[in-house]
């Protein structure tokens, strides 16, 4: 029903942003990463998806297209409702979901909060064709070996005794440089 929001930026929370369009506040339900992309914003277009339940009509929100797509993907899976596909790209970024999927990495995708190793399975199961196509596309010969080189170099910090969540981030930062 509904495309995209833009408009103020009234209030941003991890769990939600306000936006003031044409007068009205919309209360939309974000995810932390999408909170990190919009945090420092004073006017924002979020790309949403209206959930319509029997006790509720939520606006789920998110910074790109991508994000939204993959939301859709999620909640597409048996068992994934809204909250938990909203808190699976809260714990991983849509490339790192996308990875995990194709690659059939479990215990990857079981790591976000509320994701036992069955529905990890699944969504791994039901989602490798749809994402695998579009991961085929955008990855190059040096996309891969650089994926690979970040895998390898973020075990070898676990391994020294480093945080895994902390780990990750300088990898990704020092792969984005």
């Amino acid at each position: 029903m509904y495309e995209y929001i833009a408009g103020k930026l009234v209030e941003v929370t991890p769990a939600y942003a306000v936006v003031d369009c044409g007068g009205v506040g919309y209360m939309i339900e974000i995810s932390l990463n999408t909170y990190t992309a919009i945090k420092d914003l004073c006017e924002v277009k979020l790309f949403v998806h209206h959930v319509v339940r029997e006790d509720a009509q939520l606006l789920v929100g998110f910074a790109n297209q991508e994000e939204r797509q993959m939301f859709r993907l999620l909640i597409s899976v048996s068992g994934v409702g809204v909250s938990t596909a909203r808190v699976m790209l809260s714990s991983l970024t849509v490339a790192e979901l996308r990875r995990a999927i194709v690659e059939n990495n479990v215990r990857a995708i079981s790591a976000a909060k509320g994701i036992g190793p069955k529905t990890a399975q699944r969504i791994a199961l039901e989602l490798a064709d749809k994402v695998g196509d579009v991961v085929a596309e955008g990855l190059s010969d040096g996309m891969v070996a650089n994926s690979v080189a970040s895998e390898e170099a973020l075990q070898a910090l676990v391994m020294l005794g480093f945080a895994k969540p902390a780990a990750d981030k300088a990898v990704s930062a020092i792969a984005k440089k």
